[in-house]
């Protein structure tokens, strides 16, 4: 055009920066801030894409769970383990020493994964951690696969004195990531940047017993949602005895911001407009990223067309479980 001609480049840097500040003047009601300090994704919108669509999804606390298989892979492989599927549906994993029992049964009252360990395999667990089903699998991951780490030397590599032992506590690791603690707070919380998770340390005292009886008296409580504290999406419960640096490998999980893939309708429905959703394709991916596509059967790798089924893969979509179960809680 005859215009071009006459613009100069510092018209041109003009013309970037107004267009640049009306985009953020539109997003910035809708952009969390998460976001601050580090690159935003260029988002997809989740409702336009079919409910099989490979993505990825940040922040990791509210892309919601996925098919379990970041959970039971690992432990599939750990060596000694042993694996039960019972009923058809509910998974149960046993350590070498008997001392773990990992339990994952989908009828249960919380219907996530429930982690017990007893120093006399046949005695009252001396802890229990329990993540209910809509805890995102990277979250459980993250407990379990330091739990197995840390299993051979009976969690002493990790306690004071062993050569993995960091000092870091999970409030403290949080507070280097921008969680900030609510003031004149009892119990003591700390709220993600976003505000969409949260980590909880109860106040008072509570018989260990009740603890182990009802995880919603456990000492220490992790959650996320558009209210984290009051009506939260996802919760996770850590009784007294858990070792914290198993807890502080989850609060790790929650602080990483490197997108996790899940299908289009795994994203739960109240958090479609709090999170950020890019195609595969379209991203420069992270080593562990490309990981977990390559183990998915539905992604397409960066470079290929996406695979988009014309339908929800059958058995894929959360199931709503009754708040009661005949065998576990």
């Amino acid at each position: 055009m005859s215009m071009s001609a006459t613009v100069g480049p510092s018209a041109c840097r003009d013309a970037r920066r107004a267009t640049a500040a009306s985009r953020m003047s539109h997003a910035g009601a809708r952009d969390p801030p998460h976001t601050q300090g580090t690159p935003r994704m260029e988002t997809t919108d989740p409702h336009a894409l079919e409910p099989g669509t490979e993505v990825l999804v940040g922040p990791v606390y509210l892309a919601g769970a996925d098919d379990g298989r970041t959970v039971t892979e690992p432990l599939d492989h750990a060596e000694g383990w042993t694996k039960i599927i019972a009923f058809g549906t509910d998974t149960y994993f046993t350590s070498p020493c008997q001392r773990v029992r990992i339990a994952h049964p989908l009828e249960s009252h919380y219907g996530g994964w429930t982690i017990a360990y007893a120093e006399d395999p046949l005695g009252v667990p001396d802890w229990i951690t329990t993540f209910d089903r809509n805890t995102p699998d990277e979250v459980v991951a993250a407990f379990t696969g330091a739990l197995v780490r840390g299993l051979e030397s009976h969690f002493a590599d990790y306690l004071n004195g062993g050569k993995h032992h960091t000092g870091a506590s999970p409030a403290a690791m949080l507070a280097e990531h921008g969680w900030e603690a609510a003031r004149d707070s009892r119990p003591h919380r700390q709220v993600s940047p976003d505000g969409h998770a949260a980590y909880r340390i109860r106040s008072g005292w509570v018989h260990e017993y009740d603890e182990l009886l009802n995880p919603e008296k456990s000492l220490w409580r992790m959650s996320a949602g558009p209210d984290p504290i009051s009506e939260p999406s996802w919760q996770a419960y850590f009784s007294s005895y858990t070792p914290e640096h198993l807890i502080a490998a989850s609060a790790a999980a929650l602080t990483d911001t490197t997108p996790v893939v899940r299908q289009a309708q795994r994203i739960p429905n109240r958090h479609r407009f709090l999170v950020d959703v890019q195609l595969p394709h379209r991203a420069k991916l992270a080593p562990c990223t490309a990981a977990a596509l390559a183990r998915s059967p539905h992604a397409s790798l960066p470079g290929k067309t996406p695979v988009i089924p014309h339908a929800p893969v059958a058995g894929l979509t959360p199931a709503i479980v009754p708040a009661t179960s005949r065998r576990q809680r």
